[in-house]
Formats: structure tokens, C-alpha cells, sequence
């Protein structure tokens, strides 16, 4: 039976591989930084750039460039925080969705043919997971 620091060891090196090789498939029209920013928008709705800076595990302020550089492209915007005057909350738009798509797509295929060498029963586990990572990402421990 493995300890769960060999299980820790094993389950990095596979998500960083997987992470690794996905990052070679994207489109690459935008950078990473602006890929997490428009990926946690699309997933969670608007948030403040604190509130996204945390769930990126970063400091607002070495996000400011990419909010800059999706403002100005008009994939996100801000507007005022109703709970908060003093805060504005940023949010994707309808172009901001169809770049992110665009910049995910080339990853989704190459998974997805990746997939088709797994038993259906193996993609299942797969799927199952994820969901599990997803939960240990997202949790505080």
C-alpha cells in the first residue's frame, strides 16, 4: 500500500505532465495569464481582481497587465461592484467567451483523440478524477 506522500509524488508528476503537454496544444493566441484570467471568469461570473487574483494564487497586481491588455480587447470588463462601491468586479463578454474557446479547442481535440485509446470504463475514472482534482484545488486544507 502507498503512503500518501507516494501518492502525492505520483498524482504531480502525472497532473504536470498532462498540464505540460496541454499547455504545447493551445491555439496560443493569448498568454497563459490571460487564459487562467477569462477561464475563472467563464467558470465562476464576475469576480473582483482580488477575488480572481486569489483563486489564480497571485497578487492583483501582477495580473493588472493582462486585465489591461483583455480590457482592451474587450474579452472583459469592469463595472462597479453593487455590494461594493469601492471595488469593481470584472466579467467576460460575449468576445472574450469566443477567443477563450478558440484559444481551448486545439487542447480539447488533442485530448479527445487522446481519450479514444481508453476503455470507456478508464475514461469514466478519468472523468471521476477530475472532478476529485478539481475538489482538492479548490478546497483549503
Amino acid at each position: 500500500m502507498r503512503t500518501n506522500e507516494e501518492a502525492a509524488r505520483q498524482i504531480l508528476h502525472g497532473a504536470a505532465l498532462l498540464a505540460t503537454r496541454a499547455r504545447a496544444e493551445r491555439a496560443g493566441k493569448i498568454t497563459l495569464s490571460q487564459t487562467g484570467v477569462l477561464r475563472h471568469l467563464a467558470h465562476s461570473g464576475a469576480l473582483t481582481p482580488g477575488e480572481l487574483a486569489e483563486r489564480l494564487r497571485t497578487q492583483p497586481q501582477s495580473l493588472s497587465r493582462a486585465f489591461a491588455a483583455l480590457e482592451d480587447q474587450d474579452w472583459i470588463r469592469r463595472r462597479p461592484d453593487p455590494a461594493d462601491g469601492r471595488q469593481s468586479l470584472l466579467e467576460i463578454t460575449p468576445a472574450g467567451t469566443e477567443v477563450l474557446a478558440a484559444e481551448m479547442r486545439p487542447r480539447e481535440l488533442w485530448l479527445a483523440g487522446a481519450l479514444e485509446s481508453l476503455t470507456e470504463a478508464e475514461r469514466d475514472f478519468l472523468v471521476v478524477a477530475a472532478g476529485l482534482l478539481e475538489r482538492l484545488a479548490t478546497e483549503e486544507y
